[in-house]
């Protein structure tokens, strides 16, 4: 494992455990070199997931980048950290339980705004806002009078 501050390839597993939700491992490594400290995680991975983009185009199912979605709707609310992580696994599951090497970006956005709508409204709102690339203040308020329904 690369070193993230020195980039040396001498590091050293100093302490292992399984995460909170138990999906991973979390490992403590030191660099031999430097010294730092940091973590890593270790995942199952069923298979290999490309998402089919709405342009058409294809990029590989990437997970910090829908943690980074998450993170971001919900950033400044109070919402449990382990409580997201088990929506995004639920939701990487579904991905790589499917059977299909491709899943549309459109489906990803939808199992995102369902997990969002458990977790806090105002999160759904912020990633709809996005996902939904409302043109004008009027197709908010609609949506927000929906939500309110």
């Amino acid at each position: 494992m690369l070193c993230p501050f020195c980039k040396s390839e001498d590091t050293q597993v100093k302490d292992s455990r399984p995460s909170e939700d138990g999906t991973a491992i979390r490992r403590r490594r030191q660099c031999n070199s430097c010294d730092a400290r940091f973590t890593t995680f270790e995942r199952v991975q069923l298979r290999e997931v490309s998402v089919i983009k709405r342009d058409g185009s294809k990029v590989l199912f990437d997970r910090d980048k829908l943690s980074r979605s998450f993170n971001v709707a919900l950033r400044k609310r109070n919402i449990v950290q382990d409580k997201i992580e088990m929506e995004i696994n639920e939701i990487v599951k579904k991905l790589e339980s499917t059977g299909e090497p491709d899943v549309a970006s459109e489906y990803i956005g939808s199992l995102v705004m369902k997990a969002l709508l458990q977790l806090d409204k105002v999160g759904y709102v912020r990633y709809a806002s996005v996902y939904r690339n409302f043109a004008d203040p009027k197709e908010f308020e609609e949506f927000v009078n929906e939500l309110k329904k």
